[in-house]
């Protein structure tokens, strides 16, 4: 019997038209929509709130590294210690969580670092930008992405050489689209907002706790894949963290920079000096 994730903070899930780019797809990943409007369900909290938005060029930071809590110091680089969620901005400049379930094109949004809350899927690497830019960042270059990943030890995973089953989300997981599909992979099924709500796929941020290493980044194995801004996907997702290369090694190059599904997320970076505490 098909099991959504149900929680007495949701919400219907509102109702909408999602536009996929054309692309190949490899038997492991996702496609984008072209044209579907799913039923509604459920999604993930989204309790309005006021926050002061991220400036760029403060020096106000906690712990004197240069880089706010949010993220973690690798070098002269800062990166978000959580994979991204997103908030959307309102006209009056409040701001309230934005489903991790749904395509953000089109909506006023943009990146947040947060333990504890579903990290943003469905994701394009060229709205995964706009709302890292949006918050003063930008997107993870490659070679910060896989250093951050690798840790101060420059091991294959964030906890080690060798995979250890479950230490990140990547074990064991269920497969959405032979739940909800009967195992078809296309432009019809892999943008269905139930895919990541169903229970034994994605985890809030920070739920593994293995899954890290001493600069305190958290989840870049396994859960979703993360855009980089090469145009490609890294790390895995939590069906696959070996196919295109073990653990930080893993990366995906065949999809258009448009291209999203339920598997495709990212988080942001920073200059060290350049994002202040939000």
């Amino acid at each position: 019997m098909l099991q959504l994730r149900t929680s007495s903070r949701r919400h219907p899930l509102r109702t909408a038209w999602f536009v996929g780019a054309a692309m190949v797809l490899p038997a492991a990943a996702a496609a984008s929509l072209s044209s579907m409007s799913p039923p509604p369900v459920p999604f993930w909290t989204t309790t309005t709130t006021t926050l002061a938005r991220i400036t760029t060029g403060a020096r106000a930071f906690k712990g004197g590294e240069g880089c706010p809590s949010s993220m973690a110091r690798v070098g002269n680089d800062c990166v978000d210690k959580y994979e991204a969620s997103l908030v959307e901005i309102a006209e009056d400049g409040s701001e309230s969580a934005f489903s991790p379930y749904t395509p953000p094109n089109g909506h006023p949004v943009r990146a947040v670092s947060r333990a504890g809350v579903v990290p943003q899927a469905h994701i394009s690497m060229v709205e995964a930008k706009h709302a890292c830019e949006a918050s003063g960042k930008r997107l993870c270059r490659a070679a910060e992405w896989k250093a951050a990943c690798k840790g101060p030890e420059s091991t294959r995973y964030p906890y080690g050489d060798e995979r250890v089953p479950g230490a990140c989300v990547d074990t064991g997981r269920t497969a959405p689209m032979s739940v909800l599909y009967g195992g078809e992979h296309s432009v019809r099924t892999m943008n269905d907002p139930r895919a990541n709500q169903l229970d034994g796929t994605v985890e809030a941020t920070g739920a593994a706790a293995e899954c890290t290493n001493g600069y305190g980044v958290h989840d870049m194995v396994g859960n979703v894949h993360e855009w980089t801004d090469d145009g490609s996907f890294r790390g895995g997702y939590y069906l696959d963290t070996q196919i295109n290369g073990e653990g930080c090694d893993y990366r995906t190059t065949v999809h258009a920079r448009t291209y999203y599904d339920y598997s495709t997320g990212f988080r942001c970076c920073a200059d060290v000096g350049a994002v202040s505490e939000e």
